[in-house]
């Protein structure tokens, strides 16, 4: 993105965050995320200004380390990365969360396959807000899978 270098790093995912937190206060989306950040360091350095824009907007945050890896997006993309999630109702962290113990508990009775993988995907997209047909076209396009 050219005009992405005439930004500083640190003020480009301010604005991404900026937006991302926009549209969690307005019902558009139930739960963001950040970009991913290759180091918890980095991550941290962005979190007093997430938590600006979260008191700004009325959201909540928390602090990612281990963000769910589905067949949603490129694993590598994730997997290994620290993030920041936004949402506006603590029932969506909680439903995040159940959705990561469900795919370990999958994953731990070796039945994380199939349509019980796509489930989580598709759980995860929807918690993203994503209508049928988005996720439909990121679990076709995805081909980078854990």
């Amino acid at each position: 993105m050219e005009m992405q270098g005439q930004l500083d790093e640190f003020s480009y995912q301010c604005g991404v965050m900026d937006a991302f937190c926009e549209v969690v206060a307005a019902g558009v989306k139930r739960l963001a995320l950040s970009h991913p950040c290759d180091t918890p360091a980095q991550r941290d350095a962005l979190l007093p200004a997430a938590q600006a824009l979260a008191r700004k907007y009325r959201i909540h945050l928390a602090a990612e380390d281990a963000l769910l890896i589905t067949d949603l997006f490129p694993a590598a993309a994730n997997r290994g990365k620290y993030q920041i999630l936004f949402f506006k109702e603590p029932a969506t962290l909680r439903a995040y969360e159940a959705l990561k113990a469900q795919k370990r508990e999958l994953l731990d009775a070796g039945r994380y396959a199939g349509a019980a993988r796509e489930g989580i995907a598709r759980a995860f997209g929807r918690l993203l807000s994503y209508d049928d047909a988005s996720i439909d076209a990121y679990l076709a396009a995805n081909t980078d899978r854990e």
